[in-house]
């Protein structure tokens, strides 16, 4: 009968750990001699722990594959001047780390089907929130309008970890100076973090009342200090006020009344419609806000010289001046919308013109325009009339003078090709097809003048965003 002897059963324990510590070593030398190939991130292949080539494990770079591609919000195109646009696109990267230092585009202008202009080219895409993508002074082909913008994006094969998105800057206050004559947007913005950013690209968008995007600007910072403000400015080469339609942007006015022979045809003392059209007028004036300064002058053969009341704060003075507005007693009374525009302009010009305000024309004809006398012929000519008035009215959307325009009253009698010419013309005269109105009736006439004076005044805050960008806190590759 055998006893139980314990140092014998510790000595074979001993044994059997010193033989398994022994086989591991040897597995762990001939895995790592043999088989184990280690990441090395920049040999083109996988290996390692790595998830893909050069990626994941212990590599600095994020596999593609692991990434949401990025997503496009909205892409549209901004004129500076005719043949030249501003392109922005918002762009969203739904991954909270992974960012890419290279990210590839295209922005193509359409009109309709044909691609007027084409811009490539490269930006970063910070995570976790939408970014902007800004491309200025783009050309379109033979100077066209574009009716369309869109932007590709190249899927980025160079994903990386970014320490700090958008969060890291901070809007502090937002300023919009002038949007007519050298338009101007201060921003005060900060750096929370602390750490400095480098190479900051900054872009303010304006949007109107209905979260559309109107306009934008782009700037850039060089050095960023941690834990700083930066003032930077935004500027546009020429105005922004036909566009921005924010309540905060006062207006400077010009309303102009035709009173030709034809306003006093339906008779009476005083003479109908002119008489209901001055008290429509009226009815415009009181629309307007405090903020605003309006002018009048009225025309027929000629307009009124000198205009009946200037650019004034006073808009009493300014019904005064409609109230006393009367047909003319020197023979026939004939109608010359093109020096009208003229006149108005030239007040819109003047050193009475505020540069923070938006010029406006509010010009009301009966639309027969009959002056000025063709100067080949001496003779009257209908369409060298209506083309002088065009040239007026082009001259002043060249200085970027809002124009509405408002047929009103019996034009609309007579025959069909008449009518047609009349309204084809008043419409050419109006900043935008949108801003002609037919107000055939007194009643519809107020309706007009409330649409307009809605119109320059949106329901709503304009919104501006300011986003900023920067490189500095993705992760280095190693």
């Amino acid at each position: 009968m055998s006893s139980f002897r314990p140092w014998a059963f510790w000595r074979r324990l001993q044994y059997a750990a010193g033989s398994a510590a022994f086989l591991s070593v040897c597995g762990v030398i001939f895995y790592f001699t043999s088989i184990y190939a280690p990441s090395t991130c920049f040999d083109s292949m996988q290996n390692g722990a790595e998830g893909g080539v050069d990626c994941g494990g212990a590599c600095t770079r994020i596999c593609a594959f692991t990434v949401t591609p990025p997503q496009i919000v909205w892409a549209e195109s901004f004129r500076i001047t005719d043949g030249q646009y501003n392109a922005v696109a918002y762009v969203e990267n739904k991954n909270t780390v992974a960012a890419t230092p290279v990210l590839e585009y295209t922005f193509k202008l359409y009109d309709g089907a044909e691609i007027l202009a084409e811009r490539k080219g490269t930006t970063i895409l910070p995570p976790n929130s939408v970014y902007p993508i800004f491309e200025g002074r783009i050309l379109t082909a033979s100077g066209k309008i574009p009716t369309k913008t869109e932007i590709e994006i190249k899927p980025s094969d160079m994903w990386l970890p970014a320490t700090v998105g958008r969060n890291q800057f901070r809007t502090v206050d937002v300023e919009l100076l002038t949007t007519d004559t050298r338009p101007r947007l201060n921003v005060e913005i900060e750096n929370t973090e602390l750490t400095e950013a480098r190479n900051v690209e900054v872009v303010a968008t304006i949007f109107n009342r209905a979260g559309e995007p109107v306009t934008a600007s782009q700037t850039f910072i060089d050095n960023f200090a941690p834990r700083s403000t930066a003032d930077i400015v935004f500027t546009w080469p020429n105005s922004i006020a036909k566009t921005v339609r924010s309540c905060e942007v006062p207006s400077d006015i010009m309303l102009v009344l035709d009173r030709s022979g034809s306003m006093a045809a339906d008779g009476g003392t005083p003479p109908e419609p002119l008489e209901s059209a001055k008290q429509a007028a009226k009815s415009f004036i009181r629309l307007v806000r405090p903020s605003d300064l309006v002018g009048f002058l009225s025309y027929a053969t000629a307009p009124s010289s000198p205009l009946e009341q200037s650019l004034t704060p006073n808009l009493a003075l300014v019904e005064q001046a409609i109230q006393a507005t009367a047909m003319g007693e020197d023979g026939v009374q004939y109608t010359n919308m093109g020096e009208a525009f003229t006149a108005a302009l030239s007040e819109l010009t003047s050193v009475r013109h505020r540069e923070e305000a938006r010029k406006v024309l509010v010009f009301l004809t009966d639309g027969d325009v009959t002056r000025p006398l063709n100067p080949a012929t001496g003779e009257p000519d209908r369409e060298y009339a209506a083309n002088f008035a065009r040239t007026a009215a082009n001259a002043a959307k060249a200085e970027n003078v809002t124009i509405y325009t408002i047929g009103f009253g019996d034009f609309f009698s007579g025959d069909q090709d008449s009518v047609d010419r009349d309204v084809d013309l008043i419409r050419d005269l109006a900043s935008e097809p949108t801003q002609y109105f037919a107000a055939p009736t007194i009643a519809e006439l107020e309706a007009v003048y409330q649409e307009i004076a809605n119109d320059l005044c949106e329901e709503g805050p304009t919104r501006i965003e300011v986003i900023t960008k920067t490189s500095t806190n993705f992760a280095p590759l190693e």
